[in-house]
């Protein structure tokens, strides 16, 4: 099925077409079970945006039927006579000529006791002048010229590059351009440019045929076409996806790598009332998603592979939310600043072979924001409470500096560490409801059948989940304990985000063990502080930094 714009009413929906809401897989809790049809709490539905598969290209239904008509030879004015066409002359008078004369192939048509008259290249307009012209300098008194272009004669032209039938095909001088593309199938919608189409003879180009122009005002160079002339279609250049509140969503083709939005615009039929407008794509440093207003929007450019999703939304109430991992539909969804993520994963679709929906988490900007402060204040206490302490004797001085050059080693290496920002919504099969906010990152993490074993072990590595082997297992497997490694502090990291102690939970299919180091000192006070925050680093980044083995 092909969709201009899939607009997915989420609120209120329970299952879609290809696959059943994600509630209706998991232990929700009573309380946060949706009971009631969201367009009844909220009026603004949900907007997905769909996928630039589903939408045509501008112009896409161009070559759907209207060229096939048998048309008249157009004999307008402006035609340029050619060898071939056929040419009734009529004298009377002094001279009494009734002919239809063939153009020869030097461009001259000959009349009886008057000679050759060269006619090619002159327009139909002019013809009965030239004619008359001709023959009053022999016959300069008592005669009457009378001229008509009669037939003209069809032409053969190649169609080539991006369409759905290159060939050689025939038809009047005059004929458009797009009668020509129309005989060759028209253009490949995959492949194919509607805006760099060529028109060559002997090699070199005679036209430039851009059909955006056309489609929008109707302005089309009209070139004459000779025998042997070839229509060359180019590659289809980068595509930019429209959709959203337009009269039509469409793929549109820039005309170069990047174009302003206000040139892209020139072609897009906004409806009443658009105010703003999600803009996602891809750039050097990964993808983005921007949610503007029309008047910051004009100042941005646009390249292959963005998408633009219009809306009316004059009071600037909604937010944007992304889902990734397993999932089917749109990844992207405006949704009413006061969602709830029940409401929201109401309506996704998932395979329950595939998608792990017990594990559901969110990444949030605000909880990575609060994970990194509370991470760079505890190592901020670290280097004050121990970096500058003072020493009684010579040996305590050289245990000091053995400490400072630990805590400094570190505090580097655990300050270039990114907190996930993942907030925990799945617990023991159960998920909680929340408030979504701007910008959260809804994970549903594909089933997996491995578990991985990292931090203080030989040989970290993945391996296939087993029920009957445990935690111990798993270490054993991947070499067993490292020297640094403290034995009695192993965690277990889930899919959803939860990080909790291997001895107090069960391993699933999934889970990574995380092995933390033992803190290299005597310092009580030190290896307490150490561990608090190695603690902290596994819970916000899923790593267990290892410290230095350094005994102090």
């Amino acid at each position: 099925m092909r969709f201009g714009l899939i607009l997915l009413f989420l609120l209120g929906l329970s299952a879609l077409a290809q696959g059943q809401g994600i509630s209706a897989k998991v232990d929700v809790a009573a309380d946060q079970r949706v009971v009631t049809p969201l367009q009844n709490v909220a009026p603004t539905p949900l907007v997905g945006i769909p996928r630039t598969d589903d939408i045509e290209p501008f112009g896409s239904n161009l070559f759907a039927g209207g060229f096939s008509g048998r048309r008249t030879a157009e004999l307008n004015p402006g035609y340029r006579i050619m060898p071939g066409d056929q040419i009734t002359v009529r004298a009377w008078g002094a001279l009494e000529v009734d002919l239809v004369l063939p153009v020869d192939t030097q461009g001259n048509i000959f009349i009886p006791e008057v000679g050759p008259v060269q006619v090619q290249g002159v327009t139909a307009a002019e013809l009965n002048d030239r004619v008359t012209k001709a023959i009053k300098e022999i016959y300069t008194d008592n005669v009457s010229v009378y001229t008509n272009l009669q037939g003209v004669q069809p032409v053969a032209v190649f169609v080539t590059g991006y369409v759905k039938n290159p060939g050689r095909y025939s038809g009047p001088p005059r004929d458009s351009v797009l009668n020509f593309l129309d005989q060759a199938g028209g253009i490949d919608l995959e492949t194919g440019s509607f805006r760099d189409i060529r028109v060559t003879r002997d090699n070199r180009a005679i036209a430039h045929v851009d059909l955006y122009p056309f489609l929008i005002n109707g302005v089309l160079p009209r070139p004459q076409f000779e025998e042997g002339d070839t229509i060359v279609v180019g590659r289809q250049g980068a595509m930019v996806a429209v959709a959203g509140d337009v009269a039509q969503a469409y793929r549109f083709e820039l005309d170069a790598p990047t174009q302003s939005v206000d040139e892209l615009l020139r072609w897009v039929q906004l409806k009443p009332g658009v105010s703003h407008v999600l803009l996602t794509g891809v750039r050097d440093t990964g993808p983005f998603s921007s949610y503007l207003t029309m008047p910051d929007l004009r100042s941005n450019w646009v390249q292959a592979g963005d998408q633009l999703l219009f809306s009316a939304d004059q009071r600037n109430e909604t937010i944007v939310v992304q889902i990734e991992g397993s999932f089917e539909g749109p990844s992207r969804f405006t949704v009413p600043r006061d969602a709830q993520l029940m409401e929201l994963l109401d309506s996704v679709p998932v395979d329950p072979e595939l998608a792990d929906v017990d594990s559901v988490s969110i990444r949030r900007k605000s909880v990575a924001q609060r994970q990194r402060e509370s991470l760079d204040e505890s190592l901020r206490r670290l280097e004050t409470a121990y970096l500058g302490a003072s020493s009684q004797t010579v040996d305590e001085a050289k245990i000091r500096v053995s400490e400072a050059e630990l805590i400094q080693d570190f505090v580097t290496r655990a300050r270039k560490l990114e907190p996930t920002g993942r907030l925990v919504v799945a617990e023991s099969g159960k998920v909680r409801n929340t408030s979504l906010q701007d910008g959260d990152v809804i994970t549903i993490p594909n089933r997996s059948d491995s578990v991985f074993v990292s931090g203080e072990v030989l040989v970290p590595q993945a391996m296939v989940y087993k029920r009957s082997q445990s935690v111990s297992d798993y270490i054993e497997r991947a070499g067993g304990f490292t020297e640094r490694a403290n034995t009695r502090d192993v965690l277990l990291a889930r899919q959803s985000g939860e990080v909790v102690s291997a001895a107090d939970a069960t391993l699933r299919a999934g889970d990574e063990i995380l092995v933390l180091p033992k803190i290299p000192t005597k310092n009580l006070e030190l290896a307490k502080t150490l561990t608090e925050i190695l603690y902290k680093i596994a819970f916000t980044t899923k790593i267990a930094l290892d410290v230095s083995n350094s005994a102090l």
